[in-house]
């Protein structure tokens, strides 16, 4: 296994570039002691942008990427280019073992196209998944997958997909036995496709995996904290996640409009700041950052191409939570372990 302390960053990726990326690279390494950097992009580019961070020089190294992945590149281009990219060389780094996680801010396809084709899947992974961390009213974040990569999935694909979901809980949000159901248009039995109801069936028989199957969630109880992981095919998953960020959106905007309307208004603002300081941090999206693909035979982790330093960070610190928590071996082991019980 590499040195958990590399981690390779796609320095050019993101909608702010290079600037808020070695910010955010900065801000890991005060965060989270012992990690070091591979910054992959334009050398000048790089050494010229840690001018502003000169601690970070002392724990990083410059891979040089002469290329560029776009943001609106499809993945069959991108992918003839890979070995010029600063994307496709990160992935390749950890291909190589001298990363033990790559982190990019670009193009989502690309990153899932390249990341497949060059780590390949781990055994008994028939597609990837990519989870992400969400709000909820409970202790901890929520893992929700699929939320793209796959738009249509079968049984055994979400049952897949639960075990590895599982997994990144017990490793990324230190759950030791995470709450799992499946997100369905009801909670009955007999509800959902015949996907859904044969996932759930062979889930409630699946032995020697530290989870909780606890049937179907709607999506109205997606933010309640009942559950730790919700799985679900990727277009299901992609709109759920897509409507959760417009009506987080929604709430702030209906907020601020309301609090501007009138002077009694700004007034209860100023008594009510803390509560809605609270409730803009718990959903800012830049405190649950970084995506990963799951089941591929190594780490990658997709930052939101408009994150913060702030969100930069997190994604990194994510990442290096799943190499030091060794995320691949959890999840080779308890698929292993659920063969042998078949």
């Amino acid at each position: 296994m590499p040195d958990s302390g590399w981690i390779a960053v796609d320095a050019m990726g993101g909608d702010d570039g290079l600037a808020v990326m070695l910010a955010g690279v900065a801000l890991a390494r005060h965060q989270f002691e012992g990690m070091r950097f591979l910054l992959v992009g334009d050398e000048a580019a790089i050494r010229e942008g840690l001018k502003a961070h000169p601690n970070l020089s002392q724990h990083s190294e410059i891979v040089h990427a002469p290329e560029v992945v776009g943001s609106s590149e499809k993945p069959t281009q991108a992918i003839r280019r890979a070995k010029k990219t600063s994307m496709g060389i990160a992935i390749d780094l950890v291909k190589q073992g001298r990363a033990a996680a790559a982190v990019s801010s670009g193009n989502t396809g690309a990153l899932m196209a390249m990341a497949k084709l060059s780590l390949r899947m781990l055994p008994g992974i028939d597609r990837p998944a990519l989870a992400a961390r969400l709000p909820t009213l409970g202790d901890t974040d929520m893992v929700m997958l699929d939320l793209g990569a796959n738009t249509e999935c079968d049984a055994r694909n979400l049952v897949q997909f639960a075990i590895m979901g599982a997994a990144y809980a017990r490793t990324a949000l230190d759950i030791p036995h995470p709450r799992v159901a499946l997100l369905n248009i009801g909670s009955e039995d007999m509800k959902g496709t015949d996907e859904i109801r044969d996932a759930a069936a062979q889930l409630r028989a699946t032995p020697a995996v530290d989870m909780q199957f606890n049937g179907f969630i709607e999506g109205d109880r997606l933010s309640r904290g009942e559950v730790d992981v919700v799985v679900c095919d990727g277009f299901s998953g992609n709109i759920a996640l897509k409507t959760a960020e417009g009506t987080a959106r929604f709430v702030a905007d209906l907020l601020k409009r309301a609090f501007r309307s009138s002077v009694r208004s700004k007034l209860g603002f100023l008594i009510s700041r803390p509560a809605t300081e609270l409730l803009r941090d718990h959903l800012d999206p830049n405190n649950h950052n970084g995506a990963v693909f799951l089941g591929l035979n190594g780490i990658v982790v997709k930052s939101h191409g408009g994150a913060t330093d702030r969100g930069v960070a997190t994604a990194i610190g994510n990442a290096a939570k799943m190499v030091r928590n060794d995320l691949i071996r959890r999840i080779a082991d308890d698929l292993g372990s659920v063969e042998k019980a078949a």
